[in-house]
């Protein structure tokens, strides 16, 4: 498969929207935090660029401030009775960031060899024995001329700024580094440098990775493809909700909001869950709960998600979401002359599947067949409310 860091970072925060955007390509508003990050790396891009001198600090904000009043037109912000104020706050940061980070780091003391290098490069699962292709952007990559040596740098807008031991577990940076020692293989992995600079902390975290880290970080890289090929064939991209969504340009279509940002909610079926979950709520904050209309509502409630294909509903009092889950038995007679045959029976003394769980490890291949076939799966789905407090949701 094609794929790239990005499309893989999307898929583990939420399998859905890699579905949304990669597979199924479908368009979403850009919001103002991607395009603040983007305008905040064309700008960086900007200052490391002899033309053919440096450009001045001054020279620098012009250029962000000019593109950033182009594109924030059309920019979907997190509130737009509050716009104004948030492209101001935008905008004044990405100066600041930018004013902070020039002063520190003033081009003409560094040797970049390359700005936004693309790159695509072919990776062998040995496992599956396919061969997959990587593409992706490096934001900057330096070389230091008196010891040989080159630094890959990624910016980064974020606020948090991580442990440096996390570095040797950054895909992203891995990634990159094995795109440049194959673009470049005299050069050695002891003279790779890799950066991460938080521009909002002004401050940077490096690692020279060894061997050992870039066999790991490329076995994590192929353990997430194959988890992307595995739901791609099954046709199974669950919703993970999380501090991220506020940032997700689809969940006017996704299940976890979709029902938040239904217009017409005046049909008989919208009353009547409307009215569901305001009970739920006030049972639930009861201390002599009636738990059997709380199964009637929770019927009502699911019902109503099947039909309406969602897995969060929302109501006055708050929204409640739907997590599906399995619960997997044995037919434990059914499996017992097989486990007989190979001496797996007796150690299970008194037979149960927790203890079949435990001795999973020393099966036979036909011990394992046996067991998937003699397993009893039950799906059963929970619901989590989640009360407003005031305007504000918290989970």
């Amino acid at each position: 498969m094609r794929t790239s860091y990005s499309a893989l970072e999307t898929f583990k925060t939420c399998p859905l929207k890699y579905k949304y955007q990669v597979i199924e390509k479908r368009g979403a508003p850009k919001r103002i935090e991607a395009i603040f990050g983007t305008l905040v790396h064309s700008a960086l891009k900007f200052m490391f660029e002899r033309n053919p001198l440096y450009p001045t600090l001054d020279e620098v904000i012009n250029f962000f401030t000019i593109k950033f009043n182009e594109k924030a037109d059309g920019v979907l912000f997190n509130d737009e009775k509050t716009k104004e104020a948030e492209e101001k706050m935008y905008l004044e940061e990405g100066v600041r960031m930018l004013k902070n980070f020039y002063k520190k780091n003033q081009p003409w003391n560094f040797n970049a060899l390359e700005l936004e290098t693309r790159f695509s490069l072919d990776i062998e699962d040995e496992k599956t024995k396919r061969t997959h292709t990587l593409a992706g952007i490096i934001d900057r990559i330096d070389k230091n001329e008196e010891n040989e040596t080159y630094e890959i740098i990624d910016y980064k807008t974020s606020k948090k700024m991580p442990a440096e031991s996390t570095l040797e577990e950054n895909l992203q940076l891995n990634l990159y580094h094995l795109a440049l020692t194959r673009r470049w293989p005299s050069i050695t992995s002891g003279k790779v440098k890799l950066s991460l600079y938080f521009l909002k902390h002004n401050e940077k975290i490096s690692l020279t990775p060894n061997q050992a880290v870039i066999k790991r970080a490329q076995e994590m890289l192929l353990s997430t493809i194959r988890e992307v090929e595995d739901k791609t064939e099954k046709d199974d991209f669950p919703p993970t909700p999380g501090p991220l969504c506020n940032y997700c340009g689809f969940r006017p279509v996704c299940p976890m909001w979709s029902h938040e940002y239904k217009v017409e909610k005046n049909e008989p079926d919208e009353k009547m869950v409307s009215s569901a979950i305001s009970e739920f709520f006030e049972l639930k904050d009861s201390e002599d709960k009636n738990k059997d209309r709380l199964g009637e509502l929770r019927e009502i409630i699911i019902g109503y998600m099947d039909k309406e294909k969602v897995e969060r509903v929302f109501g006055a009092d708050g929204f409640i979401t739907r997590t599906n889950q399995e619960r997997v038995s044995y037919d434990l007679e059914k499996l017992r002359p097989t486990l007989e045959a190979h001496g797996h029976w007796q150690k299970l003394l008194t037979p149960d599947a927790k203890k079949l769980d435990e001795i999973n490890a020393e099966l036979t291949e036909e011990e394992i067949l046996a067991v998937k076939e003699a397993q009893i799966i039950k799906k059963f789905a929970t619901l989590k409310s989640t009360k407003k407090k005031g305007a504000v949701e918290e989970e």
